[in-house]
């Protein structure tokens, strides 16, 4: 399959403008994802359509808590990646590739409306260096009135971003530090196209943030506080996950502690309005209005709306940022 937003040159290499890394790729070679190669002067898509993992997940699973809470949702996701996170816990398949199975449109489209799920959640590894298959099914399943959700780094370049939005119903972005040294050392990218996408996503669709704290590298309550200070600057009711890290692929420091978690949410909440701590067993994952602290949905078993009505709480009246 032919790749889309590239550029080709008279010595037979191509630069491809998917991301912000911009690979020249020579005739032969792959860029930094692995999955667009130059072949003969032609940039082509490696992974389009190939599937490495599906399951039908808890939207609150990708984590989406403001986003049809309790519903199903059918996830997929292929192999690849344009960042090169050390601490990755998908390394397996976004850092090599993987065993894969191809599936038909119809095939995907049918069981993404099966056993109750609202659609199509691209993830597992990075949805959009596979950018012309997710581009290709999302219209798919738009047309057939279901969901399209992105679990994504957020590193894309704006045009091609923009084309896709339309088809995007909402999206988890991983914000993996304030700090641009973070992202070149550990990640391997860069923050500003990151935040880049948050900002132009959080205008069109629903939205939320992601922050998995590693002790000592982001954990820091000056790093948190202007983590939360900008999101709240894009609107204070984007809803922001801090997650435990645990060791994985190249990191082996010691999981997130308790503690750590606990202090960043209490300084998250100085900005936003909701703050919730993920990948920790027994934690409170319930969403309560920060207006008069009525709980609005109860996760205690599944998402279920328990202090919402007409898109209000139904104690003070104060309008809630939950889609359902």
């Amino acid at each position: 399959m032919e790749a889309m937003y590239y550029e080709k040159r008279n010595d037979k290499t191509v630069k491809c403008k998917l991301c912000p890394h911009g690979c020249v790729i020579k005739d032969g070679d792959v860029g930094v994802c692995k999955v667009r190669k130059n072949s003969g002067g032609t940039l082509i898509s490696l992974n389009y359509g190939e599937i490495a993992s599906f399951a039908y997940d808890p939207i609150e699973k990708k984590p989406l808590y403001h986003f049809y809470p309790g519903s199903k949702i059918l996830s997929i996701g292929t192999y690849g990646c344009n960042l090169k996170c050390d601490f990755c816990q998908n390394w397996e398949i976004s850092q090599k590739k993987s065993m894969t199975v191809e599936m038909e449109d119809e095939d995907i489209l049918l069981i993404a409306k099966s056993r109750g799920s609202i659609g199509i959640a691209y993830t597992y590894n990075e949805p959009s260096i596979s950018y012309e298959y997710v581009l290709h099914l999302s219209k798919l399943v738009k047309s057939l009135g279901l969901k399209n959700v992105l679990v994504t780094n957020g590193y894309i370049n704006e045009e091609p971003l923009k084309e896709l939005l339309p088809y995007v119903d909402a999206m988890n972005i991983d914000l993996k530090s304030i700090e641009d040294d973070f992202y070149r050392k550990i990640c391997k990218g860069k923050l500003e196209p990151v935040m880049k996408t948050i900002e132009m996503a959080a205008k069109q669709v629903h939205v939320e943030i992601t922050n998995l704290i590693i002790d000592g590298l982001n954990s820091s309550e000056d790093q948190i506080d202007r983590l939360a200070r900008w999101i709240s600057e894009i609107d204070e009711n984007i809803p922001l996950h801090l997650t435990k890290y645990f060791p994985a692929y190249k990191m082996n420091l010691p999981p997130t502690s308790y503690d750590t978690l606990v202090n960043a949410k209490k300084v998250a909440e100085r900005y936003l309005n909701y703050v919730y701590i993920g990948n920790v067993m027994g934690i409170d994952r319930n969403t309560y209005c920060p207006s008069c602290s009525n709980e609005l949905v109860n996760r205690s078993i599944a998402g279920q709306i328990t202090g919402i009505k007409d898109g209000k709480c139904s104690n003070c009246g104060h309008g809630v940022n939950i889609i359902y």
